[in-house]
């Protein structure tokens, strides 16, 4: 267990940084009110946990280390999108419609409320 979470944590930590990184360099060359850093960094986290879900997928032995890391560490820390996006994925290609329609509508309601919430709270 304790190496499982020091796995995420690593993997975590590297993808925190690269999104700040990506965060401070598309700022210094966009200025626009579009929010293009996290439009950019959840486009590539989508394609990465793409990439690694395919490549894990594929690969026989045991690579629960490397899925830790890189995908629920990495990805995690990036974006959350990428993880959003790859449950939605799953629930289409398995057929489940109306769970894929519910998670994703009730993820943008739910988020925008509770952000509103916090907001509120703060004050």
């Amino acid at each position: 267990m304790i190496k499982n979470i020091l796995l995420v944590g690593l993997g975590g930590a590297l993808g925190s940084i690269l999104r700040y990184l990506t965060s401070v360099i598309t700022a210094k060359y966009y200025h626009d009110a579009f929010p293009l850093a996290t439009f950019i960094i959840n486009i590539i986290g989508c394609f990465i946990i793409g990439l690694l879900i395919g490549y894990f997928g594929q690969i026989n032995g045991d690579n629960q280390n490397l899925r830790l890391l890189f995908i629920t560490g990495f990805c995690g820390g990036y974006t959350t999108f990428s993880t959003f996006a790859a449950e939605n994925i799953s629930l289409m290609q398995n057929h489940q419609y109306t769970t894929l329609i519910a998670y994703t509508l009730a993820s943008i309601i739910f988020g925008f409320l509770a952000v509103g919430l916090g907001l509120m709270l703060a004050k």
